[in-house]
């Protein structure tokens, strides 16, 4: 037998020969168990399920799609890592399948594929590399990187040709493997609150660091599922009045190489490799089936107190990557069947900045994700989801087509269409940018919301059109189709970028901790540090800032539309000027609870639970269609008006000019239609006042018909909103609107 140096010497002389590098490096493979019998079973469902088989036999059936496979073979793993190989030899509509008799739940599994190894064409099969089941409901242990778990020489010398030259050594050691399930709940006895969309509050959070630090969470309970569920989270949330959790990704995902070697870790999350298993590393219950029981018991309790729970999914690549990235499952068992490959079919099309795109035009691949986001919806519990890079998903063959197979199954299934669903509408790809184009159905998130509501309040918007578009349910965007203003979900910060806190901290992006040599993330913040870079110690600076994180919560939630707040702006979070915080799994990244008994910070909680409650009170903050403009009633009011700080209606010579301040009428009894009852929707009617200049300004409250008298109801120059409601001033006297601040006024 020649060593693997000698094998290598072989495969340079033959690559040297025809231009295509085809070495293969052995390894030794451990004695194998004797199979155990094998019955046919059933191409459907994928998956391993557990079930009783013919005779009343128990066992689980085993399905894997592997069109273009030549042989698949069931591996599976004892308590002390032993391997027993399995060959699946039924194959119905490309799906290789068999019954095991006696596998139960808890059983170990993984799949190794046999195929031409041909990378010029696309084919990487090789058998050598253990390969997760797509379908697998748990995943036990955790994804390390070391060359074995590549299906090609990872190190060879030639990187530019590395791909090519086939890895033979044995993978099995060093990957997790799935785990049977029993699915046998039916989830009689929860209650979804399916909250209507127009009454949404999203907050988006983070299960690990929204739970590590929080001293009313058991330690062990600390960053899981199980620590989500404690009353002491589910408290907070009820508290601040949010109706649904946008959880950041909580499917199994895998840590990339280059994080790995650099001693990071992937904290976000946007890395898949389990399309069905909840994240092993969040749950505190194990990771051999264990963690699916506690998800479903976090989703229960967060039902029970009227939240929603939408997932953050990532279908539009693997944690797999390019083609020097690891053969952890989809490449290993039909790569040219997953994945979207270039003319030269060795390399992948990369929509994503992650090495690789799934290929949803392939029905397999469509199968595969619509049958994860109906598990999660039918056997999971959850309410709804966001995808990730949705342009991705909704691409034919090279554009993005809102017509594409992808976006056309969502839109007739009586699962999905049903459930919250949420675009982030752009991609890396050309054409990717997709803002307002996604169709009925679908809402999405919306930076050009973003972008203005942070540009105003840094006085960089070169007059108020954008502003006034963006604060009235961005109707130039959505106003199509049948769509309605909660298309728009309004957002400030994300989980990517900085927080509330550090938009108003650093003008400049600080992610040195990342080991990127800060090259990494955005450039674009449109933040505004006011005058000092960092933290603080002079008063004045700390009091202006709070003030403008009061100002950007309190226009985030009286916008028409559906607001996300991100877990911890309420508090007054910081990544101490990190706006790409993916890799810190650490203070950085997780939140700290004593901002909430911080007397400089507590009263951000207080006035965001306050607005929370405000805009649940009054359908007018949360209305169901667009504004008209125009009058519907002998009086001349309006349902929508401008002002500007004379008291004037704006004209559209207003909107053109550079202006700091803007006064947003919003009518109460002009709200289309009617209640569950039959009857008109009724409501006060507002005044809101937002002046960005930081010196005060003089405004005229309009007088009849529009008002008789207004109400003072937030005042955001003041740290504390106790003495605020109750100051009433008669319609047209002038005020003075303090610097940088907001005034919601109730009129009488």
């Amino acid at each position: 037998m020649t060593s693997a140096a000698e094998q290598r010497a072989l495969a340079e002389g033959r690559a040297a020969e025809s231009g295509h590098p085809a070495t293969v490096v052995s390894g030794a493979r451990r004695a194998m168990p004797p199979a155990p019998s094998v019955w046919p079973g059933a191409p459907t469902p994928l998956g391993a399920r557990f079930r009783v088989g013919p005779d009343g036999v128990a066992g689980t059936n085993f399905a894997l799609w592997a069109a273009g496979a030549e042989g698949v073979r069931l591996c599976l793993f004892d308590e002390r890592g032993r391997e027993t190989q399995v060959p699946l030899t039924e194959l119905t509509h490309e799906i290789w399948h068999g019954f095991v008799p006696g596998v139960m739940p808890g059983q170990r599994y993984g799949y190794r594929v046999d195929g031409r190894w041909d990378p010029w064409t696309g084919a990487r099969w090789n058998p050598a590399k253990l390969l997760l089941d797509p379908y697998a409901r748990a995943v036990d242990g955790e994804f390390g990187l070391p060359p074995e778990v590549y299906g090609h020489v990872r190190d060879w010398p030639e990187q530019h040709v590395a791909d090519t030259v086939r890895d033979d050594r044995d993978s099995a050691p060093y990957v997790p493997k799935g785990v049977v399930v029993d699915d046998d709940d039916d989830w009689e006895d929860d209650r979804r609150p399916k909250t209507p969309w127009a009454d949404s509050v999203i907050y988006e959070l983070h299960v690990r660091g929204f739970t590590k630090l929080h001293p009313g969470i058991p330690e062990d309970l600390r960053g899981t599922y199980a620590g989500l569920a404690h009353p002491a989270a589910i408290e907070h949330l009820v508290q601040l009045g949010v109706t649904a959790v946008e959880l950041l990704p909580v499917h199994q995902f895998a840590h990339e190489d280059h994080l790995l070697r650099r001693g990071l870790r992937n904290y976000w999350g946007y890395n898949s490799i389990g399309y069905f298993a909840p994240h092993a590393a969040y749950a505190a219950s194990g990771t051999t089936g264990g963690q699916v029981g506690e998800f479903k018991r976090m989703v229960r309790a967060l039902h029970a107190a009227g939240i929603e729970v939408i997932l953050d999914v990532v279908y539009n690549h693997t944690a797999e990557a390019g083609e020097l990235g690891p053969t952890l499952s989809l490449k290993g068992i039909d790569n040219r069947g997953y994945y979207r490959l270039q003319n030269d079919a060795r390399r992948y099309a990369d929509y994503t900045g992650c090495g690789n795109t799934l290929h949803v035009v392939q029905p397999q691949v469509l199968r595969l994700i619509t049958d994860s986001l109906r598990y999660w919806v039918t056997e999971m519990g959850v309410d709804g989801f966001r995808f990730d890079l949705a342009a991705a998903l909704a691409r034919s063959m090279h554009d993005v087509d809102m017509l594409s197979p992808f976006l056309a199954v969502i839109a007739q299934d009586p699962v999905l269409r049903r459930v919250k669903l949420i675009a982030e509408p752009w991609d890396i790809g050309s054409g990717g940018y997709q803002v307002g184009a996604f169709p009925p159905l679908w809402t999405e998130w919306n930076d050009r919301y973003r972008d203005a509501v942070r540009d105003f309040w840094r006085r960089a918007l070169p007059d108020v059109r954008e502003m006034g578009y963006r604060l009235s349910g961005s109707s130039d965007l959505y106003a199509w189709g049948g769509r309605r203003p909660y298309a728009s979900v309004n957002f400030v910060t994300a989980h990517d970028g900085f927080t509330l806190r550090d938009l108003v901290t650093y003008g400049t992006k600080h992610n040195e901790a990342n080991g990127e040599n800060n090259r990494d993330g955005t450039n674009d913040n449109r933040s505004w540090n006011c005058g000092v870079e960092g933290e603080s110690d002079d008063e004045r600076v700390r009091a202006l800032r709070r003030r403008q994180l009061r100002n950007l919560l309190t226009t985030l939630l009286l916008s028409t539309g559906v607001p996300m707040l991100v877990a911890g702006d309420e508090l007054g979070r910081t990544q101490r000027g990190n706006n790409n915080a993916y890799c810190q799994d650490n203070e950085i990244g997780w939140l700290d609870w004593s901002l909430l008994d911080d007397p400089a910070w507590r009263p951000l909680f207080d006035l965001t639970s306050r607005l929370i409650a405000l805009r649940h009170r009054h359908p007018v903050l949360r209305r169901r269609a667009f504004f008209s403009g125009r009058a519907h009633s002998a009086d001349g009011l309006r349902d929508l008006a401008w002002f500007t700080s004379r008291g004037a209606e704006m004209t559209e010579g207003d909107w053109y000019a550079p202006a700091a301040t803007l006064g947003m009428y919003l009518s109460g009894r002009d709200i289309p239609g009617r209640d569950e009852r039959g009857a008109p929707i009724l409501d006060d009617s507002f005044l809101a006042v937002l002046h960005a200049g930081d010196r005060p300004v003089r405004f005229v409250l309009p007088g009849p018909p529009w008002a008789e008298r207004y109400e003072v109801v937030v005042d955001t120059s003041r740290e504390d909103q106790a003495g605020a409601p109750g100051t009433v001033h008669p319609a047209g006297t002038q005020i003075t609107v303090p610097g940088r601040a907001v005034l919601l006024l109730r009129v009488g």
